[in-house]
């Protein structure tokens, strides 16, 4: 597959960590706290919770396990990159990923996806074909809008990853029941606010959330799982097993995501 991404090649580095928030307080986060630094304040208003690399690995593989083969090859829009924690490996999974966000991170196109009318809001196109997926890591607190928006755009389906409890809302009721897969982790998905920490731990639950056009779903081998499920008001649920961390995890992620120097065994290896 080919690894083109618009406008970004590296994760920046550099700005300080900022301290992570107790269990349940991502949703607040856009709430500035006092005696945050500047940076630390930016952050929190832009929700930045950077995805942990593996987690959107595993993202790229369900999109893939749901839309295996269609005809062309698969686009996809990342529209909250942030610093590319999750764009980067979903390369490994699709031929094209476009990453943008609203915040000028340092390598991404500056983008407010949810403003269409916004100087430079045309759609993404490769080859004048649009997008086939808009896969993120959406601010909390506007995710629904942004998997709305993602419908409206890509031509077969959108993918988020967002903590389990986007489930619960009354509101979000109709567009939960439109999802074609709900996909918990097994294991923790540890984020924290401006910077990815590999050793981190946390007690939030986080889950892919999948929604799929007619398009998409007529090529899918989970087809005739998904619209079982439908028939029953239901959705279809897969568990992203244990080991999927380990097994999905590179040698240069440290380096790359988390600004770590690679250590002196994986240079004599040759894996850095």
């Amino acid at each position: 597959m080919s690894r083109a991404i618009t406008g970004a090649k590296h994760p920046r580095h550099g700005a300080p960590s900022a301290p992570s928030l107790p269990f349940g307080m991502e949703g607040r986060a856009g709430a500035l706290i006092a005696g945050d630094d500047p940076q630390t304040a930016l952050y929190r208003e832009l929700n930045f919770f950077p995805t942990p690399p593996w987690a959107a690995r595993a993202g790229g593989e369900l999109v893939r396990m749901l839309d295996p083969s269609p005809a062309e090859p698969l686009t996809v829009w990342e529209p909250a990159c942030g610093e590319l924690h999750m764009a980067l490996p979903l390369e490994a999974y699709f031929d094209h990923v476009f990453a943008s966000d609203v915040h000028a991170y340092g390598r991404n196109v500056v983008r407010d996806f949810l403003d269409p009318s916004a100087i430079g809001g045309a759609l993404p196109s490769v080859k004048g074909a649009g997008v086939d997926w808009v896969v993120t890591n959406p601010p909390f607190a506007k995710a629904e809008a942004f998997v709305q928006r993602g419908l409206q755009v890509a031509r077969r389906g959108v993918a988020v990853l967002c903590r389990l409890a986007f489930t619960e809302s009354v509101g979000r009721y109709p567009l939960m029941l439109r999802k074609a897969v709900t996909a918990p982790f097994a294991e923790r998905v540890p984020m924290q606010l401006g910077s990815w920490d590999p050793d981190l731990s946390s007690a939030t639950a986080y889950a892919w959330f999948v929604w799929m056009h007619p398009v998409a779903l007529a090529d899918s081998p989970f087809r005739h799982a998904i619209e079982a499920a439908w028939a029953m008001d239901a959705t279809l649920e897969r568990l992203i097993p244990p080991g999927t961390c380990d097994r999905l995890s590179r040698p240069h992620d440290r380096e790359t995501f988390a600004g770590e120097a690679p250590s002196a065994q994986l240079e004599l290896a040759g894996l850095s």
